[in-house]
């Protein structure tokens, strides 16, 4: 089956299934998301994963190899695991797609390597109590610092990372109101883009771009207007980073 005529599948069996609004919404993410990143021939590691929304994106655009870390534990979707099984196998894709029913710190990392590594909505959970803490303690910070470690050990070189998040200074945190857009986000939960950048400089991670995020119907215009740092601070939509193994 052609690229194009398996991506087609893809759109129809995700929007069929639920899993996004609109065809149209969801190919706009998925360009911005991945913006310059090359699918063909290569591994993707897919931390925190869900329904295998994004790792079946993977697949179809060409990856040889994506593994999907999926715990289904606190913080996770419930029933995610018999979604993305039902979705890998109507896209025959359970050759190529290999999914890991265990948290990160638990996951069996030897001898594996992989060329794009991502975390979407899912780099504060990897330890929540301590992501709350991160800038403040020094044991929080320590436990970071192991993850980020195992990160790196699982990069090829030149791999890619990307990490989608909200941070928590936005005008919604600062006064404590409902954000409406995303009324359900615990903004003291999160970091802001830079502190990532910051902290995983240190672990062989360098040239960190910082994208903002915006509310997906407003499509270009909305990255225009609004796909800025000072924007984000008033709709809390969050941002996209991705930085590049050395």
């Amino acid at each position: 089956m052609g690229e194009n005529t398996l991506l087609d599948k893809y759109f129809d069996l995700v929007i069929r299934e639920g899993l996004y609004s609109t065809e149209k919404r969801l190919r706009f993410y998925l360009n911005y998301l991945f913006k310059n990143t090359i699918f063909d021939n290569k591994t993707m590691l897919d931390i925190g994963g869900g329904t295998g929304l994004l790792s079946s994106y993977a697949a179809c655009r060409g990856a040889k190899k994506v593994v999907c870390i999926e715990p289904e534990a606190e913080g996770s979707s419930l029933g995610s695991s018999k979604r993305f099984i039902k979705l890998q196998t109507a896209l025959q894709l359970s050759d190529i797609i290999e999914l890991e029913k265990t948290t990160f710190q638990n996951f069996d990392s030897s001898h594996k390597k992989f060329d794009i590594i991502l975390l979407h909505n899912s780099i504060n959970h990897l330890d929540e109590n301590s992501c709350i803490n991160l800038q403040h303690d020094i044991h929080a910070i320590e436990r970071y610092k192991r993850i980020f470690e195992k990160i790196c050990n699982l990069s090829n070189k030149e791999a890619k990372l990307i990490i989608v998040d909200v941070t928590r200074y936005n005008f919604f945190a600062k006064f404590n109101i409902t954000n409406p857009f995303n009324p359900n986000i615990e903004w003291h939960k999160h970091q802001p883009p830079e502190y990532w950048a910051k902290l995983l400089l240190d672990f062989g991670f360098s040239n960190p771009e910082i994208r903002w995020n915006t509310p997906n119907p407003l499509y270009s215009i909305g990255k225009i207007l609004l796909g800025n740092k000072v924007a984000n601070y008033f709709i809390g939509w969050g941002f996209c980073l991705t930085m590049l193994k050395r």
